[in-house]
């Protein structure tokens, strides 16, 4: 299944482009399938937005762009993740894969305290990123720091530099390591629940520090969240991945007002009403099945209000155009077209 994000800016090369990815990790219990043949292409300048459950393949996807998966993990032939024109899948050596890990492509973890050794500053860590892959001297690598620092919120910039980062709150640990990973000024910034520590104003105030940069720099952004809000506000496109699979994709307002995929129904209708508080949250019924006991057919049929015996529990949905740039995973949606 491809998911294409645009078709009018064709003439832009792709700054990121996964074929066929399929990721598998050997488990106690057996080998179990985590990102099943996905593919989706990004181009400088453009934010994705990848949302769904935990267990959905968001952060394994991400992570193999970086090539930061578990020593269990294996990768099907024929995947490939190509950025610059080459295969990440390919690398092995410390040089190539320094050319990715934080260098054209950067990441925000969920957890802060995963970015940083608790034993050595801030600052210091800042600095030593820098001086690996640009060539600054120390003098200006701490500029830059500082300044990334003051660009996040974080107050008294030049004080904090000079701190671990258990000496910070756990939003301001968020903060710091956001500033770090945008200092490098990747390619590719991939960023995983990057504002799930943070209160509302700081998380508006980060938002809106990654768009400028995207503005400003024509970065790419793979956005993880499970928060439909934040990424209407920040993305541009939007894939919804249930169990390894993308089941629907396409421009993030078409997808929030006019979604297909019962899936992507259900999460909507999980949103509180602001406009009327008195409404009872509508959870989506049941729960993500487990790797190992992966639904025949259409993975989602066990939650689905859709359902069709003898069809989607046997069938494979395949991912295609509902409508221009919108593409939808559901033997039901397509049958109706």
């Amino acid at each position: 299944m491809r998911l294409i994000l645009i078709e009018t800016n064709s003439y832009m090369t792709n700054l990121l482009e996964i074929n066929n990815l399929n990721v598998e990790f050997d488990t106690d219990e057996g080998r179990i399938l985590a990102v099943n043949n996905l593919s989706l292409s990004l181009k400088e300048g453009e934010i994705l937005g990848i949302v769904g459950e935990s267990g959905s393949g968001k952060s394994v996807t991400a992570k193999s762009i970086m090539q930061l998966n578990p020593g269990n993990t294996h990768y099907k032939d024929g995947g490939e993740i190509i950025i610059d024109d080459e295969n990440a899948l390919k690398f092995n050596s410390t040089k190539d894969l320094k050319k990715i890990r934080g260098g054209k492509v950067s990441m925000i973890f969920q957890e802060p305290m995963a970015s940083f050794a608790p034993a050595i500053k801030i600052g210091h860590q800042m600095v030593e990123q820098l001086l690996l892959h640009k060539s600054i001297d120390k003098k200006e690598a701490k500029n830059i720091s500082i300044d990334m620092l003051n660009r996040v919120g974080i107050a008294d910039a030049d004080k904090r530099f000079n701190q671990y980062a258990f000496e910070l709150s756990g939003g301001m640990r968020q903060r710091a390591m956001i500033a770090m990973a945008l200092s490098t000024m990747p390619k590719l910034l991939l960023a995983d629940e990057p504002t799930t520590a943070l209160d509302v104003t700081i998380q508006a105030q980060v938002l809106d520090l990654i768009k400028s940069i995207v503005k400003e720099y024509k970065m790419g952004v793979i956005f993880i969240t499970h928060d439909l809000g934040v990424i209407a506000q920040t993305a541009d496109y939007v894939a919804v991945m249930y169990l390894g699979c993308i089941v629907e994709s396409g421009p993030v307002r078409e997808i929030i007002k006019n979604p297909k995929h019962p899936y992507t129904i259900g999460l909507l209708e999980a949103l509180p009403d602001v406009n009327n508080l008195d409404v009872p949250l509508k959870p989506v019924p049941g729960n993500i099945p487990s790797p190992l006991e992966r639904p025949s057919g259409c993975v989602f049929h066990t939650r689905c209000n859709l359902y069709e015996e003898g069809k989607c529990n046997i069938e494979f949905p395949e991912l295609k155009n509902y409508s221009v740039n919108h593409q939808v995973a559901c033997l039901k949606v397509n049958n109706n077209e």
